[in-house]
């Protein structure tokens, strides 16, 4: 697509966003929702917008080459980012739960279940694709320098008996005397036919030609019969023409000139800067001179209108309150004195009493929301992103709506626009040199006039310094100071902690979308989520925020996640396609792991630093714990006990607790039994935990299908792929792999032409794998029951039932009377 119609879809995108900025910031506020349902239909609605301008942002924003544009694109793109995420975390809260069913919101909006799909923006990995290619090199030249230095294990040669010996040689020896055998069998064979020679009769050659003719017209009529209801299939949209399978010509070329805008993209984007630094410079040595002067003069008629108005000069704003920026602002010069002798008062003020009346009036506040909170109802929460996207959405307004490109066919940067922006900046850096030499002044003003104030000026100054003083905090103390960045990843990769996450995308975790979730809630059943969900869930939680700085210090922080599943459900794919799609650093923490490394209690406070200082220097990073419930172990297996699973398990939370806004660094937990840990501090320790059930009917049929083609095979109409998935119910994505992997061999796929592939052979495989039973998927649903979400959500259940009783007490009472 031309560049004209990226700019259309980004119109497209900010008309949209407009509407709902005007619906979430109304010029009067809305009256609070005390209707549950009701709130939670608009929270739904507004996320499902905000999803559809999610999607819309990200496309514009792969592809549109003008530097300048992309920059505010991006910036309204981590906003709409962030707000999906509060929106998201809006609803869990009000519906006590991670997975939600909006069938009747896409109904409404007329959209289908691929619309509700989070994207994950390629930016993540597009634009800092050379600091990841770099990581990649350094890690995979400290694996290629441990495997060098590792000492090759000798081979054993294991000690065989006689008996032993002389079975192998005769199974060698009948099989070889067989072959000789059966070699000899066919050469007799060969020669008594050359040696029959009987002269066929003209019947015997009439029935063979009457036979060939038979089979050979079956066959004939059979693939016309064939290929005219494969055009009847065709024709009813039942099935995909063939030519449309293969790439056309026109996708191909799509695809090519995506790959060149991109490149231009790099282009325009280096020309940009180079440009930005030759404007700066421009500026600053030709307007440079002249605001310095002005703002001079400026400052100097502010000192003489305060000593007019006052009588006496004032003091000179300190750097923190933003310097002679403050007289700049639209004020009088008593008004500004009052502001500084206010702050000053403020700071005389003694902190206990400040303290006290603060809890006092935090005690009264409390009270009064309380109430406020009862009497009103549902309040959206506070948001962090509105104000931004309102900004985002001015720019676009003011500059590029109605801007007429048709000279910059090219989309090259606007110097006239680069002027402006930096206009401000130079200002900024003139301004900190103007108030230095201009505080001198006003000193030197104050020594020859108003002798009798210089004392206080310096009292002043040095409260101000003893002030400072006191704000100092003690600092962690770094363990290893003295170590460079790539001697702490080899000892970490050498004692394999840091690895290499698998080539997984998210993509490939396939699963269909739940479609009977909102029917089932209706009528009080809760559903088991598909893999759709999760997919959905995980790239919200974990993906978004790692592959955004912006949004990963607004949005509600998560630090840890648990992933909760049986085996096989695809807890690890899982997290190697978290790294994928971030370009983070796969740490593992798990207790098998770890066990035997950096023992006693220095060495564990040592690798726990070790781990947390390198995945803070080259965030993202996720750090992977499997089997997290060994950590917290109500009882420790005999076997197990050696390994010490539970060494992490006061250290760890208190790392965890050292993780800010501003570090990307997540926690993934794994576990397939979580009922055999302390649920008290697993809760405690993750803060999101996701359940991942078995598949679903709908996400079988995909997984049959897709990973069939996957490993070679080829789905006919000889193989029943609906069957296979009915089958296959209670099988997880692992047991599915497992039993392709065991039918479609190398000699299989080569077999199909003649012998196509059926459900039987998949069956015998199947049948000696142990499925998931049902009551371990109880088991499940009854702990994440347990969990603090699962019992808000057991307790707002409950009370919609008793306050649903009472009225139907009142109804039959109505009715005796």
């Amino acid at each position: 697509m031309s560049q004209r119609t990226y700019n259309q879809l980004w119109t497209d995108a900010q008309l949209e966003l407009g509407r709902l900025l005007t619906e979430e910031l109304p010029t009067v506020p809305p009256r609070p929702e005390k209707d549950r349902v009701v709130f939670f239909q608009r929270l739904a609605m507004l996320y499902v917008r905000y999803i559809q301008i999610f999607r819309q942002l990200e496309k514009v924003y792969d592809q549109v080459v003008h530097p300048q544009k992309r920059r505010v694109i991006r910036a309204i793109l981590d906003g709409v980012m962030g707000r999906v995420l509060e929106l998201k975390n809006e609803m869990v809260e009000k519906e006590f739960s991670e997975y939600h069913y909006m069938d009747d919101v896409l109904h409404d909006l007329k959209l289908t279940p691929v619309d509700l799909e989070i994207p994950i923006p390629r930016y993540f990995i597009s634009d800092r694709s050379k600091e990841f290619q770099e990581r990649k090199t350094m890690l995979t030249d400290i694996l290629k320098l441990v495997e060098v230095t590792e000492s090759p294990e000798p081979l054993m040669t294991k000690g065989m008996s006689q008996e032993e010996a002389i079975k192998i040689l005769q199974v060698v020896e009948r099989a070889r005397q067989g072959r000789l055998r059966a070699k000899l069998n066919e050469e007799s064979r060969n020669m008594n036919r050359m040696y029959k020679t009987k002269d066929p009769g003209t019947a015997a050659i009439e029935l063979a030609t009457v036979c060939i003719q038979k089979v050979w017209r079956g066959y004939i009529q059979r693939k016309r019969a064939k290929i005219a209801r494969d055009e009847e299939m065709i024709f009813l949209g039942m099935a995909m023409d063939p030519k449309y399978q293969l790439p056309c010509p026109a996708e191909i070329t799509a695809q090519t000139s995506e790959a060149c805008t991109r490149s231009k993209q790099v282009e325009h984007n280096e020309d940009y800067q180079k440009s930005v630094v030759a404007v700066t410079n421009q500026l600053r040595d030709v307007e440079g001179h002249d605001m310095s002067k002005t703002m001079k003069d400026q400052i100097r008629q502010w000192f003489i209108e305060c000593r007019d108005a006052t009588g006496s000069f004032p003091d000179y704003p300190d750097e923190e309150d933003g310097g002679s920026a403050l007289i700049f602002a639209e004020k009088n010069p008593q008004q500004l004195m009052e502001e500084i002798a206010a702050k000053e008062e403020e700071d005389s003020n003694n902190k206990p009493k400040g303290k006290e009346e603060k809890k006092e009036k935090g005690k009264k506040d409390k009270g009064k929301d309380d109430e406020e909170e009862e009497e009103a109802g549902l309040k959206m929460l506070p948001s962090a992103f509105l104000s931004d996207l309102e900004v985002g959405n001015k720019t676009f307004v003011d500059f590029w709506q109605t801007r007429n490109e048709s000279r910059n066919f090219n989309q090259r940067h606007e110097v006239e626009l680069i002027k402006e922006e930096n206009r401000k900046v130079i200002e900024a850096e003139i301004r900190v040199q103007v108030d230095e030499q201009m505080r001198q002044e006003l000193a030197e003003w104050k020594l020859a006039v108003d002798k009798d104030k210089g004392g206080k000026t310096k009292g002043n100054a040095k409260k101000k310094k003893g002030s400072k003083s006191g704000k100092k905090k003690k600092k962690d103390k770094d363990l290893t100071a003295d170590r460079t960045l790539e001697s702490l990843c080899q000892e970490l990769v050498e004692q394999g902690l840091l690895k290499q996450a698998n080539n997984v995308r998210l993509q490939d975790y396939m699963g269909d979308y739940s479609y009977l979730g909102t029917t089932l809630r209706q009528n009080d059943i809760e559903p088991m989520p598909s893999l759709s969900d999760v997919r959905q869930v995980l790239s919200l939680y974990a993906i978004l925020p790692l592959g955004s700085q912006v949004v990963h210090e607004k949005a509600p922080l998560i630090k840890a996640i648990l992933l909760a599943g049986p085996a096989g459900v695809g807890k690890k794919m899982l997290v190697h396609a978290i790294c994928q799609e971030t370009g983070a650093n796969l740490f593992d923490l798990s207790p098998l792991n770890t066990a035997g490394k950096y023992p006693g209690k220095s060495g564990l406070a040592m690798m726990l630093h070790m781990v947390f200082k390198v995945a803070r220097l080259l965030q993202p990073s996720v750090i992977w714990i499997e089997d997290a419930e060994k950590m917290f172990y109500k009882k420790v297996p005999k076997e197990e006990k050696e390994l010490d699973p539970k060494r992490l398990k006061k250290d760890l939370p208190k790392s965890l607790k050292l993780i800010k806004g501003e570090d990307r660094v997540l926690i993934v937990g794994t576990t397939k039994d979580p009922l055999s840990a302390d649920i008290k501090s697993l809760c405690k320790m993750y803060s999101k935990i996701i359940l991942i059930p078995r598949p679903d009917y709908g996400s079988r049929y995909i997984l049959w299908k897709q990973l069939i083609r996957k490993h070679g095979g080829e789905v006919t109409r000889a193989l029943d792929v609906s069957s296979l998935a009915k089958i296959s119910d209670g099988y997880t994505p692992g047991h599915v792999v497992r039993v392709i992997q065991s039918v479609v061999t190398k000699r299989r796929i080569l077999q199909q032409a003649n012998r196509p592939l059926t459900a039987a052979e998949f069956v015998a495989p199947l049948a000696k794998i142990d499925p998931v039973f049902q009551e371990e998927e109880e088991a499940l649903k009854n702990w994440y029951a347990k969990t603090p979400l699962g019992k808000k959500r057991i307790k707002a259940a409950t009370g919609k039932e008793e306050e649903e009783a009472p009225v139907k007490g009142k109804d039959a009472k109505k009715g005796k009377k």
